[in-house]
């Protein structure tokens, strides 16, 4: 045996022996009794949060979408963020979102940008442009193309920070008091639609009404209003406007792929821990594909039903009145765009990032749609 493993194992053992021998000599002793510590405990920050909205209480996708991204923050935190939602007007009256979640009297929030366009005229660009991205086009310029730094910018200087979290897809054109035959009909038609499409449709002639959710069917029954956009079919169903207005008019040529967004008080937001942020960032990006993913799913029964049990007149825009709108539409981007720096920006962006995918669309997307048209044809 070489000494220094000789050295090594007798010195063990002489060391528990002598471990050994005062453990015996201790058992004729009562030991000392001393207070057992308590063990460390690593306690994390918790968060209790209030998130208002813009949609009416239960509403599908809308309101129930920012129940669950609260839910799911909750789950994904391991409890350490709790949020309470609030509908609109429970709290804060439904376009009061953006200024409850700006001076910090809330924390987080719900809508689409669109609404806050008195405030920051860009930030519609980032809910539906007209003739603009669907929800696969938009969702590429937030996470591929610059987007969603863009809309961070436009929203900085109010103590906002912007997510998409949710998307309806191609909506609807509207409901409709009377046939839509030609430009000319727009002219002293009162119609709620918000956005960039509503400044069409005051370019065509129209009297634009901004409504929230909870006032469009009481308006358009007692003719208030004419017309109405909303979302689609499933949104559509549920608020009954079919009672109120005879035509159901499509394609949504206004809002061909409208962003839902879920946005959080700037200070509060930069003041978590970074993998907090993280878990919110990947919350609000699930969210965002749920979303699409049950209007697609429930909007097909939802418009079978309305024109087999209903009656629904549906209808489809003429092709010269959509011709028109398209051309007020970039008139209207134009100017809109014009009025100040940081829409010149956005609108720059848009238009550039539009052309890179728009080639691409032309041989994937339309050109299939084109071939299995035929395959899926309307039960009118």
């Amino acid at each position: 045996m070489k000494r220094r493993d000789f050295i090594k194992k007798t010195g063990l053992a002489a060391a528990a022996a002598a471990t050994a021998a005062a453990g015996l000599a201790g058992c004729g002793k009562k030991e000392e009794e001393k207070p057992m510590e308590a063990p460390a405990v690593i306690t994390r920050k918790t968060y209790e949060w209030k998130m208002v909205t813009t949609w009416p209480p239960n509403l599908p996708v809308l309101q129930t979408g920012a129940v669950r991204f609260a839910e799911r923050v909750e789950a994904a935190t391991g409890g350490q963020i709790k949020i309470k939602v609030f509908a609109g007007g429970e709290l804060v009256p439904p376009l009061g979102v953006f200024d409850a979640v700006s001076e910090g009297t809330v924390e987080v929030g719900s809508g689409a940008s669109y609404y806050w366009a008195g405030k920051a005229p860009a930030a519609q660009w980032f809910a539906a442009v007209p003739f603009g991205f669907n929800a696969q086009g938009i969702n590429a310029w937030f996470y591929s193309g610059g987007g969603l730094e863009l809309w961070e910018e436009v929203y900085a200087p109010f103590n906002v920070v912007p997510r998409p979290q949710g998307n309806t897809g191609v909506q609807m054109g509207g409901w409709f008091r009377k046939e839509m035959n030609t430009i000319d009909d727009f002219k002293g038609l009162k119609m709620r639609i918000p956005g960039l499409g509503g400044k069409v449709v005051s370019k065509a002639g129209g009297t634009v009404v901004l409504l929230p959710g909870g006032e469009i069917f009481t308006s358009l029954e007692r003719g208030v209003i004419d017309a109405t956009e909303w979302v689609g079919p499933m949104h559509d169903l549920r608020m009954g406007f079919y009672k109120a207005a005879k035509y159901y008019y499509y394609p949504g040529w206004h809002e061909p792929g409208t962003t839902l967004e879920v946005m959080f008080n700037k200070k509060v937001y930069d003041g978590l821990p970074s993998e907090l942020r993280a878990i919110l960032d990947a919350v609000a990006a699930e969210t965002n594909v749920w979303s699409l993913s049950e209007f697609e799913a429930g909007n097909g029964a939802a418009l079978q039903e309305l024109i087999t049990e209903h009656n629904v007149n549906l209808v489809r825009f003429p092709e010269e009145l959509l011709a028109k709108l398209r051309e007020l539409a970039e008139e209207t981007l134009e100017e809109e765009a014009a009025k100040d720096a940081m829409s010149t920006k956005v609108h720059t962006a848009f238009k550039k990032f539009k052309e890179q995918v728009g080639i691409w669309g032309s041989v994937s997307e339309n050109a299939y749609y084109n071939v299995i048209a035929d395959k899926y044809k309307l039960k009118a």
